[in-house]
């Protein structure tokens, strides 16, 4: 099973109650199905869930059930065909459509005025053509139809719903789409998947917590090695001025600190101010390995 597939499978067991939000439901499942006209519907899904449902839905919504229900044995996809003409009258009176001239494929606002249905409709609508990936890999949300007026008038829907969605078309489809975690959680809780979302936010903090875990190793690590470059350079410095028999020559404070980086080559600046005696800032003691640098740098 896919995330998408959970997703609605959740969405799935949202209790049908009100005609008019089962009415919104099945309107979402028609407009982003596979047939919806005049003459015939056919919805096509993999979800045994989706099946159960929308059998109960249409009872709810027009009080009657498909005509007929079959379930293919190669790819285990249930389809859903309805063509007795009483049916599809009872269908495009309830949503303001004219049965006897060709079906010209839109939303009608007035089916669908209270936020509830907004809410059903939008359920309906992912059910029938939505997806969305698995947050382990990427925030992706997006809802498919080949009718445009209805990809267009479903973003007004958003709008209204207080989302912001994006648009694009593909292969002659045209797709709404979200891409943010924060507003693909929202729209899952508001139409009725609240584990699904909570999955995207588990995800996301996941994520946050291993690039933070990473950002600091990668500091750590990128720290210890300007250590040990500085260490080594420090080192050269003070074995060249013993070579020349200037170690013994420096000021106590320098030859203090000279001995302390020979015999601690490992330590930060922190940690080997913390040895000198007495303890000298990390500030003071950067200055004095500098001053070794430079009278080493000055032999020639």
């Amino acid at each position: 099973m896919s995330f998408s597939s959970d997703t609605k499978t959740e969405l799935c067991r949202s209790h049908v109650s009100n005609k008019c939000c089962a009415i919104a439901e099945c309107y979402g499942i028609l407009l982003y199905g596979n047939t919806f006209t005049n003459t015939g519907i056919k919805i096509i899904t993999e979800s045994y869930s989706f099946a159960k449902r929308l059998s109960k839905l249409f009872k709810v919504a027009f009080g009657f059930s498909i005509d007929k229900y079959a379930e293919t044995t190669a790819g285990g996809k249930h389809i859903f065909t309805l063509t007795d003409k009483d049916k599809l009258n009872i269908i495009f009176d309830t949503y303001g459509y004219d049965k006897d001239k060709a079906l010209a494929h839109h939303i009608n606002f007035g089916v669908l005025e209270d936020p509830c249905c907004h809410e059903s409709f939008m359920r309906g609508v992912f059910l029938a053509g939505g997806s969305v990936t698995d947050p382990e890999k990427r925030y992706h949300l997006e809802l498919v139809t080949d009718h445009y007026s209805v990809s267009r008038e479903g973003c007004t829907i958003l709008l209204e719903m207080g989302f912001n969605p994006k648009v694009t078309d593909r292969n002659g489809n045209y797709i709404i789409y979200f891409k943010q975690s924060d507003v693909i959680t929202d729209f899952l809780t508001t139409i009725g998947a609240p584990l699904a979302a909570m999955e995207i936010m588990n995800a996301k903090i996941t994520k946050n917590v291993y690039n933070t875990v990473n950002r600091k190793i990668n500091c750590d690590t990128a720290n210890v090695e300007k250590t040990v470059e500085a260490s080594h350079l420090q080192l050269e410095a003070i074995r060249r001025l013993n070579a020349r028999g200037k170690l013994d020559e420096l000021p106590e404070k320098l030859r203090e600190t000279a001995q302390l980086r020979m015999d601690n080559p490992e330590l930060s600046l922190s940690q080997l101010a913390e040895l000198t005696s007495p303890p000298v800032t990390k500030s003071c003691l950067n200055h004095r390995l500098r001053k070794i640098m430079e009278l080493s740098a000055n032999l020639g």
